[in-house]
């Protein structure tokens, strides 16, 4: 090493003969070989990081020569000399920053891959480590080779020597993720995902290889081989690329992933899926969401919201497999989706929760039913925003602006209010929610309010408001749930269509009703969900009562330019209750809870009624129109035996009070 180490004239007589001397002897049996090259192998690790380039690179020309002279030889099965000869290449990668070294190593290695693979056993590994480290690289040429050479071997390589190359699939797909999360070249990025779509093919193809394969996994059963030297490795690495790319390569990532999952899912076992979805679930931990609020609210809005859509569409493709070790779990996730504060990935949770029970409902058992109810009601109570009955501003909040001024700028406004829900983005005609879009959220609003709204009282309102969307999301959601999406909506269009051609008698019958869940659920579960739509219709109503609250949060600029109500939240959590007890109490197959419906009925229809005589306002009686007929039609369609055979026909005293106080039904509309 001494004669090395002049800067300008380096003697490199010894390292010349220390080459001779290695390859006249690479004749030896192997075992002899491995301790000779113990030695001469660490020599040459210290001169291929030589500072001067003309030294390492004649000791990087000197290992190709001996590499392919001894990977002439081949390898004998569980034996690991080619690992061992070939490491000072991965030493040199990983040690010397000289682009000129990286590159000439990255050189030699695709020359060996090109001649040599067929005889390449165990050298894999060192292969691959090489191509791992220049994945990371940022000289193109040097990334564009390793990722030429990579593609060949998986591509070519792998169809070829499939058993040769099984013992370093798991670096293969390491090293494909590497190149997937290199950010200076997204369009190798992007083409690494598809080598790594085309491993999950091998694996799929060629299970009984890994199954065969025993070297490191002796403690492993041979049926779970498969999995964790195949199947694993490539959905974990596809996750890696998930949680460390920009947009675009993870959601490309994400894809690939769950396109996996449904194509080759129906080959895993019940226990692979358990060990899969701790990696999904790791895309909604808090602990590795992005610190900066702007990324993790984009984070979120994305990669967030695609991951929960495709985690439903796989819960509902393996139903039979799933159902017992995942759906917990997939509440759990959508009861966390809610309570962020998100509007985009809270609604998605409530209509993700809406499609897998639409499109599985059929097939869920009671116990099923039970947790579904119990997600609903908890994301129920958790999302009402008592914040806004209990908000008090603090002193000096509204400025400095004089009694008077304050009392003429109520009194123009007095009579004005603007329905928090106002910016919701709306569902489709057939009551289901649209796509994400990247339009204006409702939290986004909050920027747009008066500027008297300071930072902790504009992140509370943006939280308020979120809770004010999920709420109404939940009220449309088990609505389409109990009776499918747009029945409702149909209905309240016939009865408007009936009222104004003076036939309120008239039968209505919507043909999409028995499509929805109705039929499966208990009466119990069935007055599980009653009481979170009228918890809900009570808290909008004591909202919209309380006008001294709403002009105060108006005033601390909560929502646009008028004081702010919940008249959709009012009306059509009543609306859902009223269908779903008229619904019961109609229902011949129910007899046995009859009375606890019929209980129900007059107390809900009393209420409601009450408060629908001492409303004032000109609009907010508008509001009620189409439940209003939604009433009438219901009470005008209860047989005659009905009524006489009700022990408490109290219903008719509070429909004639009803209709005294109404003109006709023509008015209403």
């Amino acid at each position: 090493m001494d004669e090395l180490l002049s800067a300008t004239h380096p003697r490199m007589f010894s390292l010349q003969k220390i080459v001779e001397i290695s390859y006249y002897n690479m004749g030896r049996i192997r075992l002899q070989w491995s301790r000779i090259w113990e030695v001469i192998g660490d020599h040459f690790n210290k001169v291929g990081c030589n500072p001067n380039e003309d030294v390492a690179i004649f000791a990087v020309d000197s290992l190709r020569q001996l590499s392919m002279k001894f990977l002439e030889k081949g390898e004998l099965a569980n034996f690991r000399f080619q690992k061992d000869f070939l490491r000072p290449f991965e030493h040199i990668m990983k040690r010397n920053r000289s682009p000129t070294i990286r590159d000439m190593v990255v050189r030699c290695i695709a020359q060996m891959v090109n001649s040599q693979a067929a005889n390449i056993r165990s050298g894999w590994k060192n292969i691959f480590s090489v191509f791992h480290l220049a994945a990371s690289d940022q000289d193109e040429s040097i990334v564009e080779l390793a990722f030429q050479t990579t593609g060949h071997i998986v591509t070519i390589v792998f169809e070829k020597h499939f058993p040769a190359t099984i013992d370093s699939f798991q670096d293969a797909v390491k090293c494909l993720s590497e190149f997937a999360c290199n950010a200076a070249f997204p369009d190798t990025s992007m083409e690494a995902i598809r080598l790594i779509r085309h491993c999950a093919k091998y694996v799929s193809d060629r299970p009984q290889a890994f199954k065969e394969y025993t070297s490191d996994d002796m403690n492993v059963a041979p049926e779970d081989r498969v999995w964790v030297r195949g199947w694993f490795p490539i959905l974990f690495e596809l996750s890696c690329i998930i949680n460390r790319c920009k947009l675009d390569v993870r959601t490309r990532g994400l894809t690939v992933m769950f396109e996996i999952m449904k194509t080759y899912g129906h080959t895993y076992e019940k226990h692979w899926w358990q060990d899969l979805f701790r990696i999904v679930f790791r895309i909604f931990d808090n602990m590795k969401l992005p610190e900066q609020q702007t990324e993790k609210a984009e984070w979120m809005t994305t990669t967030c919201n695609h991951a929960l859509y495709a985690i439903c569409d796989v819960f509902t493709q393996y139903l039979e497999v799933l159902s017992d070790v995942l759906l917990d779990d997939i509440f759990a996730q959508l009861y966390w989706c809610v309570q962020q504060d998100n509007e985009q990935l809270a609604r998605s949770g409530t209509n993700c929760l809406e499609n897998v029970v639409i499109l599985n409902g059929e097939k869920f058992t009671l116990e099923i039913w039970d947790k579904t109810c119990t997600c609903m009601l908890d994301i129920f109570k958790t999302t009402i925003p008592h914040a806004l009955l209990t908000w008090r501003p603090t002193s000096g909040e509204f400025g400095s602006g004089s009694p008077s001024d304050t009392k003429e700028k109520l009194d123009t406004i007095s009579q004005k209010s603007v329905d928090i829900h106002d910016s919701v983005q709306p569902r489709s005609s057939d009551g289901r929610p649209y796509q994400p879009s990247i339009g204006p959220t409702v939290g986004e609003e909050i920027s747009k309010t008066r500027p008297t709204a300071k930072f902790p009282e504009q992140k509370l309102f943006a939280a308020l408001l979120i809770k004010c969307v999920v709420q109404l999301e939940l009220i449309q959601t088990i609505d389409n749930i109990v009776f499918f999406p747009a029945t409702s909506k149909k209905e309240d269009a016939e009865n408007l269509a009936a009222a104004q051609r003076d036939a309120v008698d008239f039968d209505v019958h919507v043909d999409t009703q028995d499509q929805g869940m109705y039929r499966f659920l208990t009466s119990q579960q069935l007055f599980k969900l009653l009481d979170c739509l009228l918890e809900s219709h009570r808290f909008a109503k004591a909202f919209n009562s309380n006008n001294e609250q709403r002009t105060a949060l108006w005033k601390a600029g909560f929502k646009g330019k008028s004081k702010p109500n919940l008249l959709k939240q009012e009306t059509s959590s009543l609306a859902c209750g009223l269908r779903i007890l008229f619904r019961m109490y109609m229902d011949e197959s129910r007899t046995s809870a009859w009375e606890e419906v019929q209980q129900r009925l007059l107390n809900v229809c009393s209420e409601a009624l009450s408060y629908f005589l001492t409303l004032t306002s000109e609009s907010h009686r508008e509001a009620w129109t189409n439940l209003l007929l939604l009433f009438l039609t219901k009470v005008l369609k209860i047989s005659d035996e009905r009524v006489r055979s009700s022990s408490r026909p109290v219903l008719h005293s509070y429909t004639f009070d009803f209709k005294s106080s109404c003109c006709s039904v023509d008015t209403l509309c």
